[in-house]
């Protein structure tokens, strides 16, 4: 499946925030929204970084609570793993584990249109063991 595919049965809206904004300002969106993770955008189009519930709970851990009135380009990965709209879940699954990260934002053209979550990617597999199942109990229910 391809990731245009995921976003068509998803949605591809993607909740942003500006680095300026604080952390406490990043918590009430990733709870009002149940999401894991938010794209860092100015403009709500390019991708300046992205945030997870596991930065904040890092920083909180290292820095302390004082994080949560800072801003969030102090605690964001800068460096962002995007992908394209033609790849594949398939694809985004060594991406994914080999460098640790849960959420990949989706660009066309360097502009943001989506965001592929590990949730979206086991999704998928379900399905095709599923299918694969389904496809074999046929074979040896219909076999001689």
């Amino acid at each position: 499946m391809r990731v245009t595919e995921a976003l068509r049965r998803k949605g591809g809206s993607v909740v942003t925030i500006s680095r300026d904004r604080s952390v406490r300002d990043l918590l009430a969106l990733l709870a009002q929204h149940g999401i894991g993770a938010v794209v860092v955008s100015d403009d709500g189009a390019s991708v300046d970084g992205i945030v997870s519930e596991r930065d904040v709970v890092r920083r909180l851990h290292s820095d302390g609570d004082g994080i949560l009135d800072g801003p969030v380009d102090a605690i964001m990965t800068a460096a962002v793993h995007t992908c394209g709209p033609e790849a594949t879940l398939d694809e985004l699954m060594p991406l994914m584990t080999e460098h640790r990260v849960r959420h990949v934002p989706v660009l066309v053209d360097t502009r943001l249109t989506g965001i592929v979550s590990i949730g979206d990617v086991v999704k998928h597999r379900i399905a095709e063991v599923q299918a694969e199942r389904d496809q074999l109990t046929a074979y040896i229910a219909g076999g001689p």
